[in-house]
């Protein structure tokens, strides 16, 4: 299988070849010992931001969390930058789910230069604790998060015209409640009354608007009890697409050009790409 058309791959060399063993993979001793580290690395770092956001430390260590934020942020940064230059296509593993989240684990505290506070966002790297499943090789993990995110992918257009029609309906319970209740009853105006529709038809119930009226209070029950049928639906077609996804196994390999995981443990070609595996 060729690559597919519109994408220049590097050509393989021995040390973009170990390097990107060493990052991607687990299966060596040196690649495992990577990404063990790399574990300890984002836990710790992690644990610096929590540890700098409490008053009472931030005063005592401040300096010492400060230049622990930035050792961490540098050593991820170089990381990243190896990752990109280890695998054959670097912009196609730049804008993959793993390589968005690498690149925000390093840019908040660069943001936080010109953004005080913009550095707590830090803790999107408890993220890339997600690679934990492949680097234990805990297959039956990966097989089940890929089972789920193709049923969530196979499912969105039926959820997004689900979601539409919800949409739809709080707009016009919001418009007839404003109409019903009125400003006098704390319905001011029309997104309001859309925003107390929505609070109550997804049964969270803030209560900081309630219905007074004997209409208005009909009607808070008609969308209460429509919260709860409404629920179900995206729930049962997550369901029956779980239930067609189920039972296949995919593998823990990396693909060489663009780092892409979840091929089946019999493919010989990426399934995102077509690079040899």
């Amino acid at each position: 299988m060729n690559p597919k058309p519109g994408f220049i791959h590097r050509p393989k060399t021995r040390w973009r070849e170990v390097l990107h063993e060493v990052i991607f993979e687990a299966d060596t001793p040196a690649g495992r010992a990577f990404d063990v580290a790399l574990i300890w690395a984002i836990l710790l770092s992690v644990a610096v931001v929590l540890l700098e956001s409490m008053r009472g430390i931030r005063a005592l260590y401040g300096e010492v969390l400060y230049l622990a934020e930035w050792f961490f942020t540098i050593l991820f940064t170089v990381e990243y930058i190896l990752r990109l230059i280890s695998v054959g296509r670097p912009l196609r593993y730049a804008v993959s789910f793993f390589g968005v989240v690498d690149l925000m684990a390093v840019m908040p505290t660069y943001l936080g230069v010109l953004l005080p506070g913009a550095h707590y966002l830090l803790t999107i790297r408890i993220l890339r604790l997600l690679r934990i499943f492949r680097i234990l090789k805990l297959t039956e993990y990966l097989t089940e998060a890929h089972v789920l995110t193709t049923a969530l992918k196979a499912s969105r257009r039926k959820i997004s015209v689900f979601l539409l029609a919800v949409l739809t309906l709080v707009v016009i319970v919001g418009a007839l409640m404003y109409i019903i209740e009125g400003e006098a009853n704390g319905y001011t105006d029309i997104p309001t009354s859309i925003y107390w529709a929505i609070v109550t038809l997804t049964t969270v119930g803030y209560g900081d608007i309630s219905p007074q009226t004997p209409f208005g209070k009909v009607l808070a029950c008609l969308v209460m009890i429509a919260g709860y049928g409404i629920i179900a639906v995206p729930t049962g077609i997550v369901t029956v697409e779980l239930a067609q996804s189920a039972g296949k196994k995919i593998t823990t390999q990396t693909c060489p050009q663009c780092a892409k995981e979840g091929h089946d443990t019999n493919a010989k070609h990426c399934k995102f790409c077509g690079a040899a595996l």
